[in-house]
């Protein structure tokens, strides 16, 4: 039978699973989060290489409403050193989980997920293609992981923690067994890690 086009949730995080304003101070202040721009420290060659690779790989890019707006405001006017992630993340399909936004979408090739997100994402993977790779959007990571839709995570773990904020594990009491696909650590002692749902 035909191959199901994966989805791979790309996330920074800290040592305590926050994954709340990674990039900057204003990224998202929520329930008072005061430590935006946590990640930038971290990040290094072998890390930005991760981050390429995965930006090639990918077929489109599944996005929340609060992470598309963030990217949508930056990338389309990225400089020329940053065109290894602007290029793909410019011109893949972007699918948006929003109950708010309407067509047309500004930023091109975006369209927003009609109805039941969980549906329209294992619609999406019924079809051929490259993976779907998803960045941030944590409240769609979480309907993504209770529906099982998600088939890998790649998740950069930052040495340092925060003590609260968003993540993207809900307190379900749900055990999801997760294997290893490959590791590598960093300079800085973040862990770049991505585990895929075990068998089972």
């Amino acid at each position: 039978e035909a191959e199901m086009r994966k989805v791979i949730v790309n996330e920074w995080m800290t040592f305590d699973g926050v994954i709340q304003a990674p990039g900057h101070a204003e990224e998202d202040t929520d329930g008072g989060f005061r430590h935006g721009g946590w990640h930038l420290r971290y990040f290094d060659d072998i890390s930005r290489e991760w981050v390429v690779e995965g930006y090639a790989e990918a077929g489109g890019f599944l996005l929340g409403r609060r992470t598309y707006e963030s990217l949508a405001a930056y990338w389309p006017t990225a400089s020329e050193e940053e065109q290894a992630v602007a290029q793909p993340l410019n011109t893949l399909p972007k699918y948006v989980a929003s109950t708010t936004l309407a067509e047309p979408l500004e930023w091109q090739n975006s369209t927003v997920l009609q109805g039941d997100v969980a549906e329209a994402v294992a619609a999406l993977k019924q079809e051929d293609g490259e993976p779907l790779h998803v960045i941030g959007s944590t409240k769609l990571v979480q309907t993504l992981i209770e529906h099982d839709l998600v088939d890998e995570f790649r998740v950069m773990i930052d040495p340092v923690v925060l003590g609260g904020g968003k993540r993207i594990f809900r307190d379900d009491s749900a055990v999801r067994p997760l294997r290893l696909v490959d590791s590598q650590v960093t300079t800085t002692g973040a862990i770049l890690v991505t585990y895929a749902p075990a068998e089972g």
